[in-house]
């Protein structure tokens, strides 16, 4: 009999699992997990790290994931080959390089036994901009996000890399970090279509995360990621998105309650599969004992992103698309940047703060 699916990309503390994410992790046989720049220490021990995950789980379609968006949301920085420029540099240069982006970006993922990129970010930039989201947006202008995300979803599809569309319906103008507090928006269901008519175009891919904001005009109790009239009329509805829908971190402060309360709220909702990213052993033993798994719907959904992680790579020469992407880029990789939402909640959690 086939074991089902816990719902969950769950997460990892250090460089390899402890025996009790082992245990955890085989018992309950989740969807995946994300690796963080606090899983990365050197190339070899990120192979064996997501060798590792893989054997523990033992399943030929789990999801080793990590947020490789180049700029400054880079977790393979210390140990990536090449340079990765923002999505605010590649809004600037020919869409051609965005494709050169995800090539370059998939080769090193592909080797290291990564299949899942949460990339492209495809909210729209917005002046002024939400600091979570600074340089991490193409542009203001519809067609080029369109462009510029397709060209790149595209291309990590063919090399294999399941691409995850991020974040929809988007975060607009509001300027809450959702990694510290709940963002909301006032638009009203006409203002909201209208801005985020674009996002149709996205909806052949097969994978998408959830903001977590309050459309206050809309369900003005729930974030997107916990309300079911929020993915059913919107995400679903309006935007027609039928692939998987993941949510962001569940750890975020933008979610109110415990981890457990949380992921039951989520996945009520209608959320395939939500993400646990702290690391600490006991949210994921949370997450676990909710004992909730992937629907029949959630497996067909996920049946198209394992057949992307299935895929063949794409034969291409990829030292003369460096050349030709360092060329055009290089002056974005002087960018300096301060702020990684990510980990701040990160050093937040392991000092004990929730």
């Amino acid at each position: 009999m086939t074991k089902p699916i816990l719902a969950a990309i769950l997460s990892c503390k250090g460089y390899t699992l402890t025996d009790e994410e082992k245990k955890l992790f085989s018992k309950y046989n989740p969807l995946g997990i994300s690796l963080f720049s606090r899983n990365i220490q050197t190339y070899e021990q990120v192979k064996n790290l997501a060798n590792e995950i893989k054997e523990v789980i033992n399943r030929d379609n789990v999801l080793v994931a990590i947020d490789e968006e180049g700029g400054r949301v880079c977790r393979l920085e210390n140990i990536k080959k090449g340079r990765y420029a923002s999505a605010e540099a590649l809004g600037k240069v020919e869409a051609l390089y965005s494709r050169y982006h995800a090539y370059l970006i998939a080769s090193n993922l592909r080797n290291l036994g990564i299949n899942i990129n949460y990339a492209p970010v495809i909210d729209r930039k917005t002046i002024p901009q939400n600091k979570v989201l600074e340089s991490r947006c193409f542009s203001e202008d519809e067609e080029n996000i369109i462009e510029r995300g397709t060209n790149m979803a595209t291309a990590y599809i063919e090399m294999g890399i399941c691409p995850c569309i991020k974040h929809i319906p988007g975060h607009f103008s509001s300027l809450e970090d959702p990694h510290l507090g709940l963002p909301e928006s006032t638009l009203s269901r006409q203002e909201l279509e209208k801005n985020i008519e674009y996002i149709r175009r996205f909806n052949q891919f097969p994978l998408a995360m959830t903001s977590h904001i309050l459309l206050k005009n809309i369900d003005n109790k729930n974030p997107v990621t916990q309300s079911q009239q929020d993915i059913s009329e919107i995400i679903r509805g309006y935007l027609n998105f039928d692939g998987f829908l993941l949510s962001d971190a569940i750890d975020m402060h933008a979610l109110s309650g415990s981890v457990w309360e949380k992921t039951q709220k989520s996945l009520d909702a209608g959320i395939d599969a939500v993400c646990c990213c702290s690391g600490r052993i006991e949210d994921i033993e949370e997450v676990c004992k909710t004992n909730r798994f992937l629907t029949e719907k959630s497996l067909i959904r996920f049946a198209k992103i394992e057949k992307v992680i299935h895929n063949k790579a794409k034969k291409i020469d990829l030292s003369e698309i460096q050349v030709r992407y360092e060329d055009a880029l290089k002056e974005s990789f002087k960018e300096k940047y301060s702020y990684d939402a990510t980990e701040v909640l990160h050093q937040m959690l392991k000092k004990g703060e929730r």
